[in-house]
């Protein structure tokens, strides 16, 4: 078994698989990074030295896809990524496709990170900082955050936040790796140094009563589906958001009630006509 080690980056899993490509090693002879228990009855094979014969081409779709699943944590990570590598170009690129085995599981892959940096997008929420708040930087964020992403997505899904946040500076914290942008390039940290974090979990969100205010005002219990919620909107994210505290009290509150009616609790309490939800036509 030749066992290696690419540091969970792309770029270098990519030179390690073409150097296998080229001397035509199987996919079941190699893991990376612990991916595989050891086998006590193995041994270990070296890497080949020099280039190999073999002289693989390698669609331009398939690399993207490639480099999109490398985002995706989980088991054998890279070792799924080489052997569809290995099978496309050696002329199966059924691979890549859903109704195959292993390109079920790519394109599950894909998806999983495609949502997960749309999780990014839609439940990312920057609290702006004072501009008198003291910090090593000579030009510290104007606005910060934190998330908790289930893959390596930030690198890639921050770019987003490039042209909706203008020329502000923003930085990002995760608990693996951080992005800092200063106005006019995005700085991605593996590691997310520990100033960071800091800053963003303990972030003071001036406005953040008032957005309470609002939040607790525009929910309709009446249009309350938990199950459809908790799809689109993740319980892992509610304790990051501001409003998170508020939901299961909102969810508690339809259910004994304000769903039923149509009323928040102060409005049903107030002397006169209760009026009901409507219901379904007879």
């Amino acid at each position: 078994m030749i066992r290696l080690d690419c540091d969970d980056l792309f770029d270098t899993w990519r030179q390690q698989a073409r150097w296998l490509l080229s001397h035509g090693v199987d996919p079941s002879r190699v893991s990376w990074g612990g991916e595989h228990d050891i086998d006590l009855f193995g041994s270990d094979e070296a890497l080949p030295e020099g280039a190999g014969p073999f002289q693989a081409k390698v669609p331009l779709a398939l690399v993207e896809q490639l480099q999109a699943a490398s985002q995706y944590r989980g088991e054998q990570r890279w070792s799924l990524l080489y052997e569809v590598l290995w099978r496309v170009c050696h002329g199966d690129r059924t691979a890549m496709l859903a109704g195959d085995r292993l390109g079920s599981e790519l394109q599950r892959r894909l998806k999983q990170v495609n949502r997960e940096a749309h999780h990014l997008h839609a439940f990312l929420r920057f609290v702006a900082l004072p501009a008198e708040a003291p910090h090593a930087d000579a030009l510290p964020p104007e606005y910060v955050a934190w998330h908790e992403p289930a893959h390596d997505i930030l690198a890639c899904a921050s770019r987003h936040f490039i042209g909706r946040m203008g020329r502000h500076r923003w930085m990002i914290a995760t608990p693996r790796d951080g992005v800092f942008y200063d106005g006019e390039r995005l700085r991605h940290e593996r590691i997310c140094p520990p100033a960071w974090q800091a800053m963003a979990r303990q972030a003071d969100d001036p406005g953040g009563e008032l957005w309470l205010t609002y939040y607790q005002n525009i929910f309709n219990p009446a249009r309350l589906n938990p199950k459809v919620m908790q799809g689109h909107l993740p319980t892992r994210f509610w304790k990051n958001l501001p409003e998170g505290p508020l939901i299961p009290e909102l969810i508690s509150q339809a259910r004994t009630g304000k769903q039923r009616d149509g009323q928040a609790r102060d409005v049903a309490a107030r002397p006169g006509k209760r009026i009901r939800a409507a219901g379904p036509p007879r």
